[in-house]
């Protein structure tokens, strides 16, 4: 029978799963492997140890939810309007945070991790200050006052993390509904 060798990528993604399912001491080699339907052997092949693959997971998500998504966004080119743009954020973060390997559930994790790690910490806010730099380029084009810039950027990450942690919602209405006049909201 042939060896199978998974990609690296798989073992990336297994290991963002995990760490989305239960934090950091999740990310098992041994279980990543098993899951994976391989030998711990083949993770060896790619990487040096558990913590190369922890910095490539990070990596991974980092580039994912900043360069990809903005290039997304911009759909190659900034000819579109910013109102344009930031509607295609809010389709495009939709579809990201059901991702199960760069979603909500991982933002999660990675965020409760930097609460115990200085050096995710710093990673995390490096992501967040990316996506309020971007926000704020976007806000900038329509609104000239800059603490109003920050209002709306401040209320949109707020309402994108926000809205995953609250239970409670109004029966007259969907989450969905509010979702949608907050972000038009902020673009008027």
């Amino acid at each position: 029978m042939a060896k199978v060798r998974v990609p690296r990528r798989a073992w990336v993604d297994q290991g963002l799963r995990a760490l989305a399912e239960g934090g950091p001491a999740n990310v098992r080699i041994e279980t990543l492997a098993r899951s994976l339907g391989v030998t711990k052997g083949g993770f060896y092949g790619h990487f040096a140890d558990r913590p190369a693959l922890l910095k490539e997971m990070l990596d991974t998500w980092e580039h994912e939810v900043t360069d990809l998504l903005i290039a997304q966004v911009d759909g190659g080119s900034q000819d579109v309007g910013a109102k344009t743009r930031l509607r295609r954020l809010f389709d495009v973060v939709s579809v990201v945070e059901e991702d199960p390997t760069i979603g909500i559930t991982v933002e999660f994790a990675i965020r409760d991790w930097a609460r115990r790690d200085p050096e995710v910490a710093r990673r995390l806010r490096q992501v967040d200050r990316r996506h309020t730099d971007y926000l704020r380029s976007l806000l900038r084009e329509f609104c000239a006052d800059e603490l109003e810039v920050e209002t709306r950027c401040l209320i949109l990450m707020s309402v994108r993390l926000g809205d995953h942690m609250l239970a409670a919602d109004d029966a007259a209405h969907s989450r969905a509904e509010v979702i949608e006049r907050v972000m038009i909201q902020q673009m008027s």
